[in-house]
């Protein structure tokens, strides 16, 4: 018998690891495509109902949300309390995250929901207080306010009542793996005042200016540098306002008819005015890290939580009369400079009484921000108005002589305050924290590296109120005993009305009106700009100012010595104030309000005022060549010329450098135009040849100067190119000396850089990617962890402008081009048509990621495009693609 003994032929190994790999593949596809169904459900199931009907508990009667193309809600309610129950409902759907995140920021409990990396954070945030001064705010509020505040709670609640978890937003999905035990609670009043003291620490004015000198003082005399010299130093690269060259805002002040100020009595303080200890307390810099991420100091870490403070605090706005337009009635441009955040501080609605009457007053568009009722910029039927940070000195530091726990006090020792507190840790044991407070308000050295390092330097300058600079401690009253602390007096966190103010503003019908919001508009104090549909345009001052006594607030005061407290705060009507001034325009950009012959002590830190000049001179010259339009506004807004790039092209004409590239490169300015266009090689190399100049002449010392804002380096570096002689060219940690040998060296260092960032064929190069914006999230974008922060961020974008500019997209110069702040919307209204107004603002209506209108306008904002914005009811209408009516339930 024959036995057949043929097998198939045997897989090759190849074959085999090739069908292994192919079942691995298949199964990895599987889940990943699992992950994606899944990923894509917990995404889409947070994004809010816009069309349809919804019934909900708390309302009186239907509510109508119409949402155009670009998603932005106008509401219409038949009374005050469904309208702002409709807008804490539409804000919570698009936006709760935030929302919720905000109030843990603004009441010192971010740990409760991100951990024990928060708890610096927390400490800090609780010693200001500011959550316990909201709280006082809304107990002061009138019935008709406090309704408001309340109904909008009420609809927060009603949105918070009908989801859960990531049923609300992604954030909650991501958060649950870490903090799985963390619910959101519900909404209350004070989590929507306490806001309005975060938006003053994003406008902070010169505390950090005011540490920065005193650590100055102190490294000089440490470096042995005599008092002269340190007080000359510092006042070379602190100059003062260069009133001869750029505008004040207010050059003559209008006489007008006495407004009626509640508690204004010729310059006593407010009722809420006091020096007990424990009433005052201060801001100034704080805070510690996100989510995974660890910050280098806790000041560092705030700016990550609340968005970073605008460089040089910018914001333009100006307002032209009719005699200067093609319609003959006002046009109003503002555009507001914060730290870029992801979703935009702005949230853009419209809210509208449907029948505007005494008792439903409220036919008002424009921005707010989610968590707060009513509307902060914008229109009504009558009036608009802008805002742009006011840049006074609203914040004083103070040296305390402490024993124990007692400080020293014209001559006697008190009390400190003190307050214990625990901070809830996510997943971690609580953590005790003690509040200390003197009379100025809270110690918060021991919390910041930048406030304890002013406690332990051997040397603290003390500014006297002539103003002429820095005094060694020594020339103060005299010291007594004890141990240094550093302690915080801010206006806001005594108990305010900007609360009201928005209301008031909200409802406006003429220049009275206004005046009267404005005089309720005390913290974070701002340039109000004005105008009406009659034709009329105008400017007022508000905010609570103090009145000092000895001091200037320039550099810390003696706490020991009430002589150098706070006084009172300036009247109301003493304070600046602008209706239809002769030449047919106002312009607003954190400038000098008023020379210096104004009676009150304003501050010396103005922004040095050439955004203000290049707007004047551009309203100016298209004026002269023909009636203003609401594009040539536009295009003002979006102008980049660098002050400082035309005067630093001049000097580097007669500079020889070394070397083919470097040669090529400085060649590129001779026919620049020095706008900083995103396309332009030139702004590119200007930029980077600036940067490297300034680390060269300030930052790269035995003692580096300070450098922050980029409009006092323009001042301070443009003095010393008109002068070769200046001492500051000389640095002995360079090999080079001189003007010329500084700016070539820069210049040959710029090259290589800017080569090594974008190839050295320089006519490839351009600034548009290297000031790149990305857009972060102020959370888990900034986790750390990429496939999270993916989820989250957006970009980058490329984008023009630059720091100091009209177009004034900020960089940290010395650290990195990117963009950090920005014109954070942009708007121009129309007095003639409300309809033709134009808005933009950085991001988009929607706060959920994947969301379509979660970045649609970002493209457009880096681009200069602004949409028209309908407003009358037809024109709402006919721009409506989505309809939601909110039906009271039962």
């Amino acid at each position: 018998m024959t036995t057949d003994t043929t097998t198939a032929p045997r897989r090759s190994l190849g074959g085999r690891i090739g069908r292994i790999a192919f079942l691995v593949l298949a199964s990895l596809l599987v889940i990943a495509t699992a992950a994606a169904f899944f990923l894509v459900w917990t995404i889409q199931r947070s994004f809010p109902e816009t069309s349809g009907e919804l019934s909900v508990k708390g309302l009186e009667k239907n509510v109508t949300v119409q949402r155009d193309a670009l998603g932005i809600p106008t509401i219409t309610a038949s009374s005050t309390d469904d309208l702002f129950f409709a807008q804490g409902f539409t804000h919570a759907q698009d936006r709760f995250f935030e929302m919720d995140f905000r109030r843990h920021v603004t009441s010192g409990r971010v740990a409760e929901m991100f951990g024990a990396s928060q708890v610096p954070t927390d400490a800090f945030l609780r010693t200001l207080g500011w959550r316990k001064v909201a709280e006082q705010e809304v107990e002061a509020l009138d019935d008709t306010t406090r309704g408001y505040y309340e109904a909008y709670a009420a609809g927060v609640n009603a949105y918070l009542a009908s989801r859960s978890g990531a049923e609300l937003s992604l954030e909650y999905a991501v958060l649950g793996v870490q903090n799985p035990d963390y619910e959101p609670e519900p909404w209350q009043p004070a989590d929507s005042v306490a806001w309005l003291k975060a938006m003053a620490w994003d406008l902070r004015t010169n505390i950090g200016d005011e540490t920065d000198r005193a650590m100055l003082a102190a490294q000089l005399s440490k470096a042995g540098e005599s008092d002269a010299d340190a007080k000359t130093l510092i006042d070379r690269v602190y100059p003062a306002y260069p009133f001869e060259q750029n505008p004040v805002i207010v050059p003559k002040i209008s006489t007008l008819d006495p407004l009626k100020v509640d508690g204004d009595e010729g310059g006593t303080a407010p009722a809420s005015f006091s020096t007990k200890p424990g009433t005052n307390t201060d801001v100034s810099d704080a805070v510690t890290t996100v989510q995974w991420q660890q910050a280098d100091s806790v000041i560092e870490a705030a700016s990550m939580l609340l968005g970073p403070v605008g460089e040089g605090i910018g914001s333009n706005s100006w307002v032209v009369s009719g005699d200067l337009t093609a319609s003959g009635k006002p046009l109003l441009a503002n555009d507001p400079h914060l730290g870029a955040a992801l979703p935009s501080v702005w949230y853009q609605m419209q809210l509208k009484c449907a029948k505007v009457s005494e008792a439903c007053p409220f036919d008002t568009a424009g921005f707010s921000f989610s968590g707060l009722p009513g509307i902060v910029i914008g229109h009504n039927e009558k009036i608009a108005w802008g805002f742009t940070n006011l840049t006074t000195d609203v914040a004083d530091l103070y040296i305390e002589k402490v024993q124990g726990e007692q400080y020293w006090r014209d001559g006697a020792l008190q009390p400190i305050e003190v307050e214990k507190d625990v901070i809830k840790v996510a997943g971690g044991k609580d953590v005790p924290l003690t509040i200390r407070r003197t009379a100025h308000g809270p110690i918060i050295s021991g919390l910041t590296d930048d406030f304890t390092a002013i406690a332990d330097a051997p040397v603290v300058g003390v500014g006297k109120g002539s103003g002429e600079g820095v005094l060694p401690l020594t020339d103060a009253p005299e010291i007594p005993e004890g141990d240094i602390a550093v302690s915080l007096r801010w206006t806001a966190l005594d108990p305010g009305t900007t609360a009201k103010a928005i209301f008031a503003l909200d409802t406006a019908k003429d220049f009275t009106d206004f005046r009267h919001a404005a005089s309720l508009f005390d913290v974070p104090a701002q340039n109000l700009i004005y105008a009406d549909k009659k034709g009329n345009i105008g400017y007022q001052a508000p905010g609570r100012l103090p009145i000092r006594g000895a001091g200037d607030g320039w550099l810390p005061q003696p706490g020991w010595d009430s002589a150098y407290d706070w006084t009172g705060f300036i009247p109301f009507e003493d304070l600046p104030v602008s209706y239809n001034p002769s030449n047919g325009y106002i312009v607003t950009a954190n400038n000098a309000i008023v020379a210096d012959d104004y009676p009150y002590f304003l501050s010396r830190d103005w922004d040095y005022g050439y955004r203000a000049a290049r707007i004047a001179h551009l309203i100016e010259r298209k004026s002269a060549a023909g009636p203003l339009k609401p594009q040539d506004l536009r295009d003002i807004q979006m102008d980049d010329e660098m002050w400082i790039g035309k005067q630093l092209a001049v000097a580097m004409a007669d500079v020889k450098v070394e070397g083919a590239g470097p040669k090529a490169a400085v060649g590129l300015l001779r026919t620049w135009d020095a706008q900083n266009r995103a396309d332009s090689p030139a702004a590119a190399y200007a930029n980077v040849l600036w940067s490297n100049l300034v680390r060269n002449v300030f930052i790269d010392r035995e003692v580096p100067l300070p450098t922050g804002d980029q409009g006092r380096l323009f001042t301070v570096v443009g003095a010393m190119l008109d002068d070769p002689s200046d001492p500051l060219w000389t640095n002995d940690r360079l090999k080079v000396d001189g003007m010329d040998a500084v700016l070539a060296h820069s210049a040959e260092q710029a090259y290589a850089e800017l080569s090594k960032l974008q190839g050295d064929d320089v006519s490839r190069w351009n600034w548009g990617s290297l000031h790149a914006l990305t857009l972060r999230s102020s959370t888990l974008g900034s986790s750390g962890i990429a496939p999270i922060e993916m989820l989250f961020n957006r970009g980058p974008f490329p984008v023009s402008g630059g720091s100091s500019l009209v177009n004034a997209t900020g960089w940290k110069v010395g650290e990195s081009y990117a963009t950090t702040t920005v014109p954070s919307m942009r708007m121009v209204v129309d007095l003639a048509d409300f309809d033709d107004s134009t808005w933009i603002h950085l991001t988009g209506a929607s706060g959920h990621a994947f969301n379509e209108h979660y970045t649609d306008q970002t493209e457009d904002w880096a681009a200069g495009v602004q949409h028209p914005w309908a407003f009358t009811k037809k024109a709402v209408a006919e721009a409506t693609v989505d309809t939601l009516v909110l039906k009271p339930a039962g």
